[in-house]
Parts: C-alpha cells; structure tokens; sequence
C-alpha cells in the first residue's frame, strides 16, 4: 500500500526477533525453546499439584493457581509469533492479530500485577490476623477477587485496540519486538498519539502503578506487624512465608518497569538492550514463578515429592 493523504491501514506488521543476531536465530531458539518448556510445565505442574492436594486448598494457593494460570496465558500469547521468527523466519502477522495478541499480553500482565497485589493482601491478613484469616478470605470472596481482577484488565484496555485503529499508518511497520506491545504499534502511526499516549499512561498508573504502590504498603504493614511478635524466631517464620511472594514481585515488576520507561523515554536506548528487557519480562516470569514456589514453599515441594513418588511405585 501507499500513503496518499487519505486514512490508512497497513494490512500486516513485520515483527523482528533479536537485531543484529539473525544469523544466529535457529540457536538463539534452544534456550527460548527450555524457557518456554519450564514455563509451561512448571505452571501446569502447580495447577495438577494444587488441585489434587486437598490441604492446598486455601486462599494462598488459589492465588498461586490464578498466577499459574495467567503466566500460562502470557506464554502462549508469545510462543508463537517468538519461535515462529526463530525458526521459521515467519516475521508478518496482521493488523487485527497483531492488535489482538496485543490486547491479550496486556490484560494478562494486568492481571498478574492484580494477582500479586491479591497474594500480598493475603500474606497480610495471615501474619497481621492469623485466627480471622479463613473467615476474612472464604473461598466464595476468593472468586469475587479473581473476578475483579479479570474485569477491571478486560474493561481498562478494552478502548485501546479502537485507538490504534483509528490511526493513519505510514512508511515503516516494522515492529520492535516478536509479539505486539501497545507503545510499539502507536510508534508506527503517522498521526497524532497524544490521546494513546494519555491513555496508556493513566490506564498503566492507574492499575499496574497503584497495585505496585499498595503491594508496598502491605509489606511495610506486614514489618511492622512482624517487628511486634515477641521472638525472633517467630519474626523469621513470619517473613519466610512472603519469600517466595516477594521473588514473584521483583521478577514482574523490574523488567516491566524497565520495558514501560524504554518506550517511553529510551529514544537513544540500543535494539538489542529494549528487545532482551522485553523477553524477560514476557518469558522469565512465567518460568521463575513455579520454580520460586517449588523452592520456597514446603508445602507445594512435598506435594510434588508425594506425586513423584507414586508415579515412581
């Protein structure tokens, strides 16, 4: 297509994998390729283990099967658009696609951020008032809180596809990423952003930045509950329960900051710098998050201990 002045849509964008690094891309594929088999099968492993155990039936681990879930979701998301560049060099995928892998990676990382914002209210209630923790977080307030957590993703990004169509694209549609980012595509247009800039912005501080803020605020409630307990003993137990929660926190938001503050500030920032801060925070997570939970919690390793154990007799 050409642009003439009049409204335009390109019918496809070109994704890039990783610049300067083509030549290598059947390689680059083999650890991206144990990435994304440890994510899918740590995840599916939490899920299976959590729902055959009967005493993990609790809202700490309801929570983790929501988390589960939602890196799953991230991992096919970008699975792929990923190894369909590494291994087949498939770099065109259609506007419509593009804008709907895009509208899906951004609710998922929405809700992830909900999810650990839910996980560290949960820590709270469980060290700050252990005897009213069951009847604070019953099973059916559980489900009201994943339900929230999905509508208010759905519904805060459900206008941004609309703003990207309504955009004139010309000259370049080459994207930056292997998958479709928001910031990414509206960097393309040849007309004016500043309502998908705003937007963006606001719907980013709004849901991602105050979950950040509270999931702060939690844990600093969290000290101050646990600097009141008589032992030291018990101060470590209290805090060993929100290890594994605060790994998850760090391995989610430090990349996803990083990403948001290179599209928004890094015009001089290297390719090669923003497209490796973009696979981790897309692909490291959903990877890290059942091997931090298998490692730190005793519960989940014992579980999967007992189930090895089985299969092996």
């Amino acid at each position: 297509w050409e642009f003439n002045g009049s409204f335009y849509q390109p019918s496809a964008f070109l994704m890039m994998g990783i610049p300067g690094l083509e030549a290598l891309h059947h390689w680059i594929s083999i650890p991206f390729c144990a990435l994304y088999l440890i994510a899918l099968s740590g995840n599916c492993m939490i899920l299976f283990i959590i729902k055959k155990t009967q005493s993990l039936h609790e809202p700490m681990y309801y929570f983790l099967s929501m988390l589960a879930v939602t890196d799953l979701g991230l991992v096919l998301c970008t699975l792929p658009t990923t190894l369909g560049i590494f291994w087949f060099n498939m770099r065109r995928i259609g506007f419509d696609a593009c804008l709907t892998q895009m509208y899906f990676i951004h609710i998922l990382s929405f809700i992830e951020s909900s999810v650990l914002l839910a996980m560290a209210f949960d820590r709270f209630i469980a060290i700050s008032h252990p005897l009213r923790h069951s009847s604070i977080l019953t099973k059916t307030t559980v489900m009201k809180i994943g339900l929230v957590i999905i509508l208010r993703g759905m519904v805060s990004l459900l206008p941004i596809p609309f703003l990207l169509k309504r955009l004139t694209y010309c000259g370049k549609t080459e994207l930056s990423h292997s998958f479709c980012f928001h910031p990414d595509i509206m960097n393309l247009a040849c007309a004016d952003i500043k309502v998908n800039v705003f937007y963006g912005m606001i719907i980013l501080l709004s849901t991602v930045g105050m979950d950040f803020i509270f999931i702060v605020l939690s844990y600093i409630l969290i000290i101050k509950t646990v600097i009141g307990l008589a032992t030291k003993e018990e101060c470590l137990k209290a805090l060993n329960t929100c290890v594994s929660h605060i790994c998850a926190v760090l391995v989610f938001f430090i990349p996803m900051i990083g990403l948001s503050m290179i599209h928004r500030f890094g015009k001089n920032v290297p390719p090669l710098v923003n497209t490796l801060v973009a696979y981790t925070y897309l692909i490291i997570p959903p990877a890290l998050n059942p091997i931090i939970y298998s490692i730190k919690s005793s519960h989940i390793r014992e579980a999967l201990l007992r189930a090895l154990r089985r299969k092996s007799e």
